[in-house]
């Protein structure tokens, strides 16, 4: 292939991706936030909150507190890191998969953002497990005696029940048609 051809190909290539390719970007962005953030507050926890009181921000209500948790959610599967790590590696793959496979319509565009968000703050916490054995948790809601919780935390959880809203309320079946293994030629068996 002449020098010519191969730099059409490669002109083709980015015009027909260039919107992808933009919004793999803002994924990417949105998920190092996430990341840059959570390991930030993380740090400023474990130095000035790890082996001392809580520090109250507003009294009976929230305050700052160190927790090491080794589990996941709540504590739950305490020192289960071999596992912790492999589910959250397969999860990434999943939402990775979802990621490369969305299509380019603007109505799939907030998902990047989501999905970013998510990976950014599952990311943050096997950060944690790789190089601390435990995850940095510092935020107490004392108020309802809430479990103690992290930035990561926050941005899993709050991604999870907008994606949740948006795939119940927002999407119909056929604009997830996109998540199908199957190969069209194979379902059109009559």
């Amino acid at each position: 292939m002449n020098k010519a051809k191969a730099g059409t190909v490669k002109d083709n290539f980015f015009k027909k991706n260039s919107v992808k390719l933009k919004w793999m970007g803002i994924f990417v962005l949105c998920m190092s936030a996430a990341i840059l953030v959570d390991q930030w507050t993380k740090q400023l926890a474990l130095t000035h909150l790890m082996g001392k009181e809580a520090f109250s921000l507003i009294n009976g209500v929230l305050e700052l507190q160190f927790f090491s948790n080794t589990g996941i959610a709540w504590s739950m599967l305490n020192g289960q890191t071999v596992f912790i790590l492999f589910t959250g590696i397969i999860f990434l793959a999943v939402i990775l998969f979802m990621i490369i496979k969305l299509p380019e319509a603007s109505k799939f565009h907030i998902l990047y953002i989501l999905g970013g968000i998510l990976t950014g703050g599952a990311l943050g916490n096997m950060i944690d497990r790789i190089r601390l054995g435990y995850v940095v948790d510092f935020i107490s809601f004392v108020l309802i005696h809430f479990p103690i919780f992290n930035v990561a935390d926050m941005c899993i959880v709050c991604s999870v029940i907008v994606l949740g809203a948006l795939f119940l309320f927002y999407y119909k079946e056929e604009d997830l048609s996109f998540l199908n293994f199957k190969q069209k030629k194979f379902r059109e068996v009559k």
